[in-house]
């Protein structure tokens, strides 16, 4: 039985994965998440899936969706034996000392800067709308803008701590179509091989179905090559 640990990205919490996790469950595999909580910064976060990794006896598939890359990739450095295969959903990724405002654009960065600073204490950035994750069904959009929080900013401003011990992880890279960014490209950049997938960047809650087949065949195809 293959074990997902689902990991959310930013400003969004495992409630992310509700559509997803009952998919992945009747085909027969088991489901973890972890909430990335709290006013912590990356090393946090990733301590937080390392803690999870270290609750359970088998290796698992961890996914991590947007800043949750960088998060499950530091994660899966520390803990490399209790990680079979990474999958990447529109995920950020980069080498040892790359950071969210380090990999992304110039206008993100400035962006997100100015919404943190005019903030009450300028440490957390405010949620932005469902539509700038892809969500145009009004539905969608009225389930998921309730649900969103404020990130802290020092999760995107600091670097990613890494050894090397996970470039030896298998990993795939998921890219939503038409991309919001070049996903592919970081995915790539990584030594992971890419695969689209047709949906906004909250594919699991516009296209739950398809994603849930990516992840159970990249689990599948990884368990075959091992074998």
């Amino acid at each position: 039985m293959t074990t997902f640990m689902l990991v959310h990205g930013a400003w969004h919490g495992p409630w992310a994965w509700d559509r997803v996790v009952p998919l992945l469950e009747a085909a027969g595999a088991r489901t973890l998440t972890v909430d990335l909580t709290g006013d912590h910064g990356l090393h946090d976060h990733a301590a937080l899936v390392i803690a999870a990794l270290d609750g359970v006896q088998e290796e698992v598939v961890l996914v991590g969706h947007s800043y949750g890359g960088l998060v499950v990739r530091e994660a899966a450095d520390a803990r490399p034996g209790s990680v079979r295969h990474i999958v990447l959903v529109d995920g950020w990724a980069g080498p040892d000392g790359a950071s969210m405002f380090s990999l992304a654009p110039a206008t993100f960065v400035k962006a997100v800067s100015t919404l943190a600073e005019a903030s009450e204490d300028g440490r957390w950035i405010p949620a932005p709308p469902p539509a700038a994750y892809g969500i145009t069904d009004a539905g969608d959009a009225e389930w998921l803008a309730p649900r969103l929080v404020p990130q802290p900013l020092r999760t995107f401003a600091e670097s990613t701590r890494l050894t090397g011990a996970v470039d030896l992880i298998p990993g795939t890279a998921v890219y939503c179509t038409p991309p919001s960014y070049p996903y592919d490209r970081l995915g790539a950049s990584a030594g992971y091989r890419t695969l689209p997938v047709p949906g906004p960047h909250d594919v699991m809650l516009t296209d739950p179905e398809p994603l849930a087949r990516m992840l159970l065949d990249a689990a599948q195809e990884q368990q075959e090559t091992v074998q």
